[in-house]
């Protein structure tokens, strides 16, 4: 199996990013940029999640071994 089908070690193919940091925004639309704005705060909303979590599970860990 080659890395162009799909399947990598067992990870599945990388899309191209719809938007990198920096990228030159001169090209868009109003549009595009309100798009990108939207998906930026999605992945903003996604990482407080996994924080969240991330912080909830170490405070267990933590009251777990002081007892």
């Amino acid at each position: 199996m080659s890395a162009d089908e799909g399947d990598f070690l067992g990870a599945p193919a990388r899309k191209a990013p719809e938007h990198e940091i920096g990228q030159s925004l001169d090209d868009l639309s109003i549009s595009q940029i309100e798009e990108r704005i939207a998906l930026l705060f999605a992945e903003i909303d996604r990482l407080e999640v996994a924080r969240k979590a991330k912080q909830a599970s170490l405070g267990a860990a933590a009251a777990f071994f002081k007892t």
